[in-house]
């Protein structure tokens, strides 16, 4: 990553058009996939642009037409800016796969700014119970993490495996440990393992070392296409590897007697609304613990990179003035 792949910069206010409504920003988090952005891995359709897509802020101003919300309301903005609505997959209720969906941070706007604009059909009611800070982590970190454990086919007291161990995976524990399951965590960081065992982890260590059992289930977090055989290779018979990456490097050849015995391997793609509505009221009964950093917006180029050497504990999340 260059040293300073961002830069602050003064951009106009935007307006809300119709259905739309306007977010002066408390915090954004920073996901990996901002990182995928900024490196070039994943590149957008315009540049410059303004990333991040966990934005936790104040409705500010309403656009024509919009009545679910008003101004002084406390919301949320996620990863999925907009989708069309009545394409196949749209009316399937997997509008995560729209083919003409815009993603926040990506395609407009994100939530590194003061301001953003937002579908008020796309924007969440927040539960009461987190600060901004604690919020923002819970609009991608968590709703992916929960959608990631539904398509591993997790059941109640299942053993889950969670390879990876940052934003999303220190939630979805927390979501697996409330569904009865045992969870291991595979993770190279002393600190991410200590983590992991204060949250409930049954166990904690390396990929390359010798479990004490298979796994039922298990997700990858890591962007790794050797972490995902190598958490093949402690999956029981018949189980589901769910790969929670929107951008993974190669996955290196492997043994088809990995893949045998009906074992499943299957991508996480996005996340619906309903994902989102059905994760935060869980986050509203639970409570999760949420291991969040805040950070000055002047340092994000510092937070990536703290990011991307696997530095962070949980999540680092931009926290504007105010907030």
């Amino acid at each position: 990553m260059r040293p300073a792949p961002l830069e602050l910069a003064e951009v106009p206010v935007p307006t809300p058009r119709e259905g739309q409504v306007r977010i002066r920003v408390g915090a954004c988090g920073i996901c990996h996939t901002d990182l995928h952005i900024v490196e070039g891995d994943l590149r957008p359709p315009t540049l410059p642009l303004i990333p991040g897509h966990q934005v936790v802020g104040i409705v500010d101003a309403v656009g024509s037409g919009v009545t679910r919300f008003r101004e002084g309301d406390r919301v949320g903005a996620a990863w999925l800016f907009k989708a069309d609505g009545i394409c196949a997959r749209c009316r399937e209720g997997r509008e995560n796969l729209c083919e003409r969906a815009q993603f926040t941070g990506y395609h407009v706007p994100g939530g590194y700014a003061e301001a953003v604009i937002a579908p008020a059909g796309f924007v969440y009611r927040l539960p009461h119970r987190y600060a901004d800070v604690e919020a923002a982590p819970l609009l991608c970190a968590g709703i992916i993490g929960y959608r990631s454990l539904r398509l591993a086919d997790v059941q109640p007291g299942e053993r889950i495996g969670l390879f990876g161990f940052g934003a999303s995976a220190h939630l979805a524990l927390q979501v697996a440990r409330h569904w009865g399951c045992e969870v291991w965590v595979f993770t190279r960081g002393a600190g991410h393992r200590d983590l992991a065992r204060s949250l409930g982890a049954a166990w904690a260590g390396g990929i390359e070392e010798a479990a004490p059992g298979e796994i039922d289930r298990g997700v990858v977090f890591a962007p790794s296409g050797a972490i995902v055989v190598g958490a093949l290779r402690h999956i029981r018979r018949g189980g589901t590897l769910a790969v929670n990456a929107i951008h993974l490097d190669r996955i290196p050849e492997f043994p088809y007697a990995l893949l045998y015995w009906e074992r499943t391997v299957r991508s996480v793609a996005n996340a619906t609304r309903a994902d989102g509505e059905e994760f935060l009221a869980l986050a509203g009964d639970l409570p999760l613990r949420i291991a969040a950093e805040p950070v000055a917006p002047e340092r994000a180029n510092a937070a990536l990179g703290a990011l991307k050497r696997g530095e962070i504990q949980g999540a680092a999340v931009l926290r504007f003035a105010g907030a």
